[in-house]
């Protein structure tokens, strides 16, 4: 159906890249990995590796390696029967100290290191788009590095957890010791490395009359972390090391949200107890109702619905007329009709890919999108139909089991995506606003034979990383980077509506749909009505010839952004300053963080 994912990959959205080796055609690769054509939609799977000691390598072997620590080169097999060969040598250090050993022969080599958890996010922030792989080391993070600790002595409880340990794990062990968060991403298979890099989110604020629970927070996930440890140059040791960072120390600010210009190899991070939920999903109220402008909003308005429980998803098909509306309640006990629920991923309808999707991404990939609003109606069918045969429109139970639904057999789709800061009041107006321009624009498009959006419009709605949410810590700072950091100049800002776009790769005209909505959010959401970041894990920063290609947006726009409103010593360019004295070899960079932050 959709996903909504958060972790530092790659994706192209027009032009999927082969970049093969030298022995290794497409198709054999393909067939190699057993993959059909549908077997190759599950997205982002190693296809093999290959030992540092094996003849088929493809790049130059790093010299004098650490030995102990595994080394061989990996490739990846991507979703849509195009493969990337990622001709990158990886290595799994089996604790943060043989990573310190890694980044040390880097530094003294001239490679440089990215740390990688699942893959399951579009921004470059791990490698760029056929980067040249000849001096980089990929360091996976999910073999060995996913030790967690729960400490329960304190107020509020803990979980100390190193970065390769998945979400779906972290949150298994949470429910066991009767812990969990107030929101989280809705992918499961994301690494917290990953999450926390870019500040990755639920969807959650204060129901009408709710408090906010000890150790929650209605921020990111960023603002739970209490410390951090991080791999950092040590000018009086000249080499790297770990450092340990506090919630109030000002130099944790630019870590807490590092868009992948660091290495984090654990964090502790506040976790309250955990809450039962209610999700109710409903797909009866017209769109144009949900979406209306603020003076005929009422309570099927999506900020009539959102008040009512805190915590809501819109997702809308373009060429539909009603939208999937999810709500989560937090309910103790178990409503009379609702289905108790003892796992997640319970929407197995959309985690799979049929016939009419395989027919019609077969149609994209060859330029024919004519059959766009057909597939478009067909897609919101099979919500409809799916919620009533799964028995999924009412369920209940622990957090995670309602908070997780997106699995990495969901269909992948490329999503921009953009952070608006606002004040609560103005929730319906940033709905309204975008939802209109959202149809204006696929309907000019249509009016040419053009159709580049074949996935969903997804919305949600978080507060802002405050300090003030965390518990017992005063003085704590704020992530600098953080796409949801408040505007002390606009203190009534406290939430952010996350608005998201998304459609197949490959499709014709998608880069210029985006570039023209992302030039009106720029201009639309300004002054004191509300600011715009970026959601850094999804596509931004869009030309006509792809994403992260608006050099403007890159250099200039997002750096003005994020320094509005904040003090002169403490904005980007105090994180980016802050980042390069503490890796001023640049070894965690790549050739797209050179640029964004140099």
């Amino acid at each position: 159906m959709h996903s909504s994912s958060h972790d530092s990959e790659t994706y192209n959205l027009e032009t999927p890249q082969s970049t093969t080796g030298r022995d290794l055609s497409r198709r054999g690769l393909l067939a190699a990995a057993g993959a059909g054509a549908l077997g190759a939609a599950v997205g982002w799977v190693p296809a093999f590796r290959i030992s540092a000691a094996d003849a088929a390598v493809t790049l130059p072997t790093p010299p004098g390696f650490p030995s102990g620590i595994p080394l061989y080169q990996q490739a990846y097999q991507n979703w849509s029967e195009e493969i990337t060969i990622e001709a990158a040598w990886t290595c799994a250090p089996q604790n943060p100290a043989e990573v310190v050993t890694v980044v040390n022969w880097a530094n003294a080599n001239g490679y440089r290191v990215r740390p990688k958890g699942k893959g399951h996010g579009w921004s470059p922030f791990l490698v760029p788009s056929g980067a040249n792989m000849d001096k980089f080391l990929l360091v996976d993070t999910t073999q060995h590095l996913t030790a967690s600790t729960i400490d329960s002595s304190g107020s509020p409880k803990t979980v100390t957890a190193q970065a390769g340990i998945t979400m779906d794990s972290l949150l298994v062990t949470l429910e066991a010791a009767g812990l969990g968060l107030a929101a989280t991403p809705a992918p499961g298979n994301l690494t917290l490395g990953g999450v926390l890099a870019v500040n990755a989110h639920g969807s959650a604020i204060p129901a009408a009359g709710e408090s906010r629970p000890g150790g929650m927070s209605y921020g990111s996930l960023s603002n739970l972390i209490r410390s951090l440890t991080a791999v950092v140059w040590d000018p009086a040791q000249n080499k790297y090391v770990l450092k340990t960072f506090q919630r109030t120390d000002p130099d944790i600010k630019p870590f807490l949200s590092h868009l992948g210009r660091a290495f984090i190899t654990e964090v502790t991070l506040q976790v309250g107890a955990n809450q039962r939920l209610r999700c109710t999903s409903r797909y009866d109220i017209q769109v144009t109702d949900v979406f209306a402008a603020p003076a005929s909003a009422g309570s099927n308005s999506f900020a009539g619905l959102l008040n009512g429980c805190g915590r809501i998803e819109v997702i809308w098909f373009p060429f539909t007329t009603v939208p999937w509306i999810k709500q989560w309640y937090v309910k103790p006990s178990k409503p009379l009709l609702s289905r108790q629920v003892n796992g997640p991923y319970n929407y197995t309808f959309a985690n799979f890919i049929d016939q009419a999707t395989s027919d019609f991404l077969s149609q994209v990939v060859a330029g024919n999108v004519s059959g766009t609003p057909t597939f478009e109606n067909g897609e919101m069918a099979i919500v409809g139909s799916g919620l009533i045969t799964t028995g999924t429109w009412d369920i209940w139970g622990w957090s995670k089991n309602t908070l997780l639904y997106v699995q990495p057999t969901t269909l992948r789709i490329v999503e921009a995506g953009y952070a608006v800061v606002t004040s609560r009041a103005n929730i319906q107006r940033v709905v309204s606003e975008f939802y209109n321009k959202y149809v204006a624009t696929i309907n000019a498009f249509r009016a040419n034979g053009d159709y580049p959006m074949n996935g969903p419009i997804e919305i949600r709605v978080t507060g802002l990383d405050k300090p003030g949410e965390v518990d017992g810590i005063p003085g704590a700072v704020t992530p600098q980077l953080s796409s949801v950091r408040p505007r002390p100049d606009h203190p009534e800002w406290d939430v952010c509506v996350w608005l998201d776009m998304g459609t197949i790769p490959v499709t014709p005209k998608v880069s210029r749909f985006y570039a023209q909505m992302e030039q009106w959010i720029w201009a639309n959401y300004t002054g004191s009505y509300a600011t715009v970041r970026p959601e850094w894990s999804k596509a931004w920063a869009v030309t006509d010839s792809g994403a992260w290609t608006d050099t403007t947006v890159l250099t200039s726009t997002i750096r003005n952004t994020m320094n509005a409103g904040q003090p002169s010593n403490d904005n980007f360019d105090t994180a980016r300053a802050t980042l390069n004295r503490y890796d001023p070899n640049r070894v965690f960079s790549n050739t797209f963080l050179d640029t964004l932050l140099p």
